[in-house]
């Protein structure tokens, strides 16, 4: 059993806006908890990123921070592949040969196509429209076995699955079917501090509404203590209760208590203490990874040899299935 192959999990992340906390609750913190079980690669998606218009020193910018917070937050680029979509080709002709194998009505039922339409109604391009397809290519690329992914993201899985089942029928096993791996339990969802019934969004133009893992504690604390919270001022998880469920829902996912201990520890005491205890439990945590952040941010060089390094790594792997799809549909090699 020793000897026994180890499962892939793939994951990436956009380096479209600083990360939320909601980022690093659902996803950042939980990937180093694959490391030791599975063989883990772990993307910065920068081609997904231009479906909406980007500045190009940005984007450079914060490919750079994302690949930083990824090891600041305990991946280690010598145990898992961390590397730059853009880097590795295989994603983008992989990306072409699927999107023939994808049909129209398919694409036409995304939910996030529609909802990133209505938000960038005057650039409505067609890889607005086709970018599930890439993520399949970097998923079935590496023939992933497990994608972390959060419930709005089932979605793409599920095409992702229709696709590899699809190209398999036809030209017989290629690809890996992979399975989403959805976090349940506290910290599944973390909700905007502004509209508790909304999802957290790192491109909320509210900057009271998100968190961010960069953020200072002085700021983390303000945004606490400016959420939006229900009437009355008891500590308690309840449906109407949305704000403070919100809240304590956080507040466990940093600390570990229950909603029975939250309760108990905020007994008789009212909503300003909760929203600062929030805040400095938030900031406990991420402050230690925001100094190994800075530091790694600031080593270029490093960053730059993890690139390269770890894209050579992942091309090797992309080149393999690649290889065998374009043998598969008849293409021709020299």
């Amino acid at each position: 059993m020793e000897n026994e192959k180890k499962k892939t999990v793939f994951s990436g992340i956009q380096p479209s806006g600083n990360l939320t906390i909601g980022n690093y609750l659902g996803a950042l913190r939980n990937f180093s908890q694959f490391t030791d079980e599975y063989d883990c690669l772990y993307c910065v998606v920068d081609q997904h990123a231009i479906t909406v218009r980007q500045d190009p020193a940005e984007l450079r910018r914060r490919t750079y921070e994302v690949l930083a917070l990824y090891i600041a937050c305990g991946l280690d680029p010598e145990k898992s592949i961390l590397y730059v979509q853009s880097h590795v080709p295989a994603h983008a002709q992989l990306g072409w040969v699927l999107d023939c194998f994808t049909m129209f009505g398919e694409l036409s039922r995304m939910t996030q196509f529609k909802d990133k339409s209505q938000k960038n109604a005057d650039n409505i391009n067609a890889g607005l429209f086709t970018y599930p397809v890439l993520m399949a290519a970097d998923i079935l690329l590496y023939q992933a076995d497990l994608v972390p992914v959060g419930e709005d993201q089932k979605q793409h899985i599920e095409i992702t699955r229709d696709i590899a089942n699809r190209f398999n029928q036809v030209y017989g096993p290629t690809f890996t079917v992979p399975e989403p791996f959805i976090k349940s339990g506290s910290g599944a969802k973390v909700q905007s501090l502004a509209e508790p019934e909304k999802k957290m969004s790192k491109s909320d133009p509210n900057e009271n509404a998100v968190v961010r893992v960069l953020d200072d504690k002085d700021t983390m604390i303000r945004k606490f203590r400016r959420a939006v919270t229900d009437s009355g001022s008891e500590v308690r998880r309840a449906d109407d209760k949305p704000g403070i469920g919100n809240l304590m829902t956080i507040y466990s996912c940093f600390t570990g208590k229950t909603d029975e201990q939250i309760e108990a520890e905020f007994a008789g005491k009212g909503y300003g203490d909760f929203k600062t205890a929030v805040g400095e439990a938030c900031a406990a945590e991420l402050g230690p990874i925001q100094e190994k952040y800075k530091k790694l941010l600031a080593d270029k060089a490093y960053l730059e040899s993890v690139m390269k390094n770890n894209s050579a790594r992942a091309a090797y792997l992309a080149r393999k299935t690649l290889s065998k799809v374009y043998r598969k549909i008849g293409f021709t090699s020299v």
